[in-house]
């Protein structure tokens, strides 16, 4: 009897949904205790702690009910088998359309093209409630209803522009085989990523936001003057107008080798009471390259990328686990979709090991930041982050370690406390 593939990965999904759910409720009753922690007492004001828990309660609410709704999605698709009914349904409508469905790349994206409507639609109620009504009840939606359905029309028209010769890409490499086939698609992929990352800044992303050089001033002449300090390769310095769409802010750094950017939210520059601050925290993102963490980050990516094909080409040929599906054929995307699901278990610990490296880069960050001599700028940089962008002053700390990439404020205030003492 051949082994139940399917109702052991509809199994999981619904252990893990439990699972994260419980992590939910100790994080929700977190929320909504009344005081502030003991560490942050004095430093974040009552006002802003009773909004901050306002905002993620409701956060809370809401994710509640998307995830209950997603998991019932999810099982019911795989375990009434919709999707084999879906695929020989975009069978017809290539036929439809006069095109060869024999033709599994043709098949294969009017398949995706019934999927990519099928999660819009689905996705849609929820994307418009988190915005329209969660994030403008609490201050922090600014684009209009238009903005974002045209966002929504460029991200599908991007896609679809995009998406064709990838996937053809990938179903060519799998159909001529070979005994390196998991290298070739690991290389396929690292190319690909390299080029995204090249492209994405400068093409795509302008589509969205506007990107304008940091005016002349003393921010400017402190960020480069940091830059040169470190022999940071900083060729340009833009601020974006993450102010079109949302009061959250951020800042971020990209490029290859001697063409770094770092780019600004406009809406940090506002939050921040001075040039310091800004300056804090972009030396923390500084510390992150000097010390090798996106190299690590992106070789670690690479090799588990390696490992997801060599995987997959173990297991594509298996008839049982495409029958157990649903499927009497074995297309490639199938293949990759399927064996996604069946590696659940390996990628929910593999997130966890890289969320407990991630949280460790920033503490190591924050680190450099303060030898720079910003510890004090860095601190007052953190807490208005966290009060600007009301986020969750009360966490469970099961729920920090299993979810969170980032340490919570509290944990990476005491990093910064405990190293000044050490110091003393």
């Amino acid at each position: 009897m051949a082994f139940p593939y399917m109702e052991a990965v509809v199994g999981f999904m619904i252990f893990m949904y439990f699972f994260e759910t419980y992590l939910d409720i100790r994080q929700h009753k977190a929320l909504k205790l009344p005081t502030l922690p003991k560490t942050l007492e004095g430093v974040i004001s009552q006002d802003k702690f009773l909004k901050s828990r306002a905002y993620s309660l409701d956060k809370s609410y809401f994710h509640f009910v998307h995830e209950f709704v997603t998991i019932l999605m999810d099982s019911t698709i795989l375990y009434f088998r919709v999707l084999p009914w879906f695929w020989k349904k975009s069978e017809h409508l290539v036929t439809l359309v006069g095109l060869n469905a024999e033709n599994e790349i043709l098949h294969t994206l009017g398949f995706l093209a019934g999927v990519m409507i099928w999660s819009q639609i689905t996705d849609l109620p929820f994307s418009l409630y988190s915005t329209f009504v969660i994030e403008a009840r609490h201050g922090f939606n600014k684009q209009t209803i238009w903005l974002f359905f045209r966002d929504m029309i460029k991200g599908m028209l991007i896609a679809i522009v995009i998406g064709p010769p990838i996937v053809a890409a990938i179903i060519v490499i799998v159909q001529k085989g070979s005994p390196y086939l998991a290298i070739y698609l690991w290389g396929f992929m690292l190319v690909l990523s390299l080029v995204m990352m090249t492209i994405y800044p400068v093409l795509i992303a302008p589509l969205f936001n506007k990107f304008t050089p940091l005016p002349e001033g003393t921010l400017r002449e402190k960020i480069e003057k940091l830059a040169a300090s470190l022999k940071f390769p900083l060729k340009k310095l833009f601020v974006v107008d993450g102010s079109t769409r949302s009061s959250h802010s951020n800042a971020y750094m990209y490029g290859f080798f001697k063409n770094k950017r770092i780019v600004l939210y406009d809406t940090l520059i506002q939050q921040c009471k001075n040039d310091d601050e800004v300056v804090a925290v972009i030396a923390h993102e500084l510390g992150h390259w000097k010390l090798n963490h996106t190299v690590y980050s992106f070789v670690a990516v690479q090799v588990l990328t390696l490992l997801q094909f060599g995987g997959y080409t173990l297991v594509r040929n298996s008839s049982d686990l495409f029958r157990s599906f649903g499927f009497d054929t074995q297309p490639v995307l199938i293949g990759l979709i399927i064996f996604q699901h069946t590696v659940i278990p390996i990628q929910h610990l593999v997130s966890f090991g890289l969320n407990l490296v991630s949280r460790s880069f920033e503490f190591q960050a924050d680190a450099f930041a303060k030898k720079l001599g910003y510890a004090d700028e860095l601190r007052a940089g953190l807490v208005k982050l966290q009060e600007e962008n009301l986020s969750a002053m009360n966490t469970d700390p099961w729920y920090s370690a299993y979810h969170y990439s980032h340490p919570p404020l509290v944990e990476r205030l005491a990093a910064i406390d405990e190293s000044d003492k050490k110091e003393k």
